[in-house]
């Protein structure tokens, strides 16, 4: 129900302090009318009386510590269960503020941290001196009404301790997912910075060794491209710098593609099927870098050799592949001596997706298709 919803929302943005005055309001208006006395607890079979003043403080004793249940609980029970005990053993009219009782239990059990062991045993030696001074009143000596009764304020007590310990599992639960996911987030930059710096170091490693070769007419071009390599690894770091100060910068994607392959000393051949439907980032991050680690590896192990880059784009599958020529013991250094090649395989598991790695007749290739629609995540890796 639509109203019912909007109540609920709003009370759940009350603060707990103002539901327990609340709480207290209620139960001290209550406690005062007539009507509702047949709803209190009556201890005993006491000839009842009018007690005047003293009668209405012990109901307020009761009503009005509810206030700061939340706060003081164990305070708040002591003060509402001397008084309830303090009510009954006078023999004072019964009133619905003997009901207090059960939520100042209740609270304690559920809040209560510091005299949690301490507050139970007091509690119970007050309850057995209530019992003597209600016997000694008068009142029928028979064990069973104090057992059962005793049996309902351990009850009350119990569901407060209950949920205590769920609240303290929730929370334990909470910490530690956002512990796993401090850790995979950590591991994500950790990939995403070996991705960044190998590809674009080895560049410029393999563009400064050619540059050695080249006759001095084409040396402007072999240190464009070096400062070119440095740019796009200074543009990627910015990416990953803006990931961690959440300014929602973007990270490179598939439309990134065709300047990877077309930088300066790179003989790769962009091949594209398909229409590019709308991918998750974390799918198109991960096509890229597959991308990127592939042709980074052959600049490493296969200088000069040429590669082949095929995007496939289905409906429900986004295919990716990188064949390098040369020879296969060369290229099969791939991967290595560094985290690539297994933190892409990693990454694309985590997304549902297979892949691999190997030779592949003269060269060496590498494969990876996973859907295009975002599942989770998982973090059990």
């Amino acid at each position: 129900m639509p109203t019912l919803g909007r109540l609920r929302n709003r009370w759940a943005r009350v603060t707990p302090d103002a539901r327990d005055a609340a709480l207290a309001a209620v139960f001290t208006a209550a406690a005062f009318v007539p009507g509702l006395s047949m709803l209190g607890a009556q201890f005993g079979d006491l000839p009842r009386h009018d007690g005047g003043l003293p009668a209405v403080l012990l109901v307020l004793g009761q009503t009005l510590p509810l206030a700061v249940r939340s706060r003081w609980p164990a305070a708040t029970l002591v003060v509402v269960a001397t008084s309830f005990a303090a009510h009954e053993v006078l023999a004072y009219t019964p009133t619905v503020a003997s009901l207090a009782l059960y939520f100042a239990l209740y609270s304690a059990g559920a809040r209560e941290e510091r005299f949690r062991l301490a507050l139970p045993v007091a509690l119970s030696v007050e309850y057995l001196a209530f019992a003597v001074l209600v016997t000694l009143r008068g009142s029928p000596s028979d064990l069973v009404p104090f057992v059962v009764y005793y049996a309902v304020l351990v009850l009350f007590w119990s569901l407060g301790v209950l949920v205590r310990q769920r609240r303290r599992q929730e929370a334990e639960r909470r910490r530690l997912t956002a512990r796993a996911a401090a850790a995979d987030e950590r591991a994500r930059l950790a990939r995403e910075l070996h991705d960044v710096v190998t590809h674009h170091v080895t560049a410029m490693v393999v563009q400064a060794d050619a540059a050695r070769f080249l006759p001095p007419e084409n040396a402007p071009e072999a240190f464009k491209a070096i400062t070119g390599s440095g740019r796009d690894a200074l543009t990627e770091l910015r990416f990953l710098l803006g990931v961690l100060e959440a300014t929602g910068a973007r990270t490179p994607g598939l439309s990134a593609l065709r300047g990877l392959v077309e930088q300066p000393g790179r003989v790769v051949q962009l091949v594209e099927a398909g229409e590019r439907p709308a991918l998750p980032a974390e799918t198109e991050l991960t096509a890229y870098r597959i991308v990127q680690e592939a042709l980074t590896n052959a600049a490493k192990y296969a200088a000069g050799r040429p590669a082949t880059v095929r995007v496939g784009y289905g409906a429900d599958l986004l295919e990716i592949e990188v064949t390098t020529e040369g020879p296969a013991t060369a290229a099969g250094g791939l991967g290595s001596g560094g985290r690539g090649l297994a933190g892409l395989r990693d990454r694309v598991d985590a997304l549902g997706g297979r892949f691999s790695a190997g030779p592949s007749g003269d060269g060496f290739r590498v494969r990876a298709a996973f859907p295009t629609t975002e599942i989770p995540v998982r973090s059990d890796r």
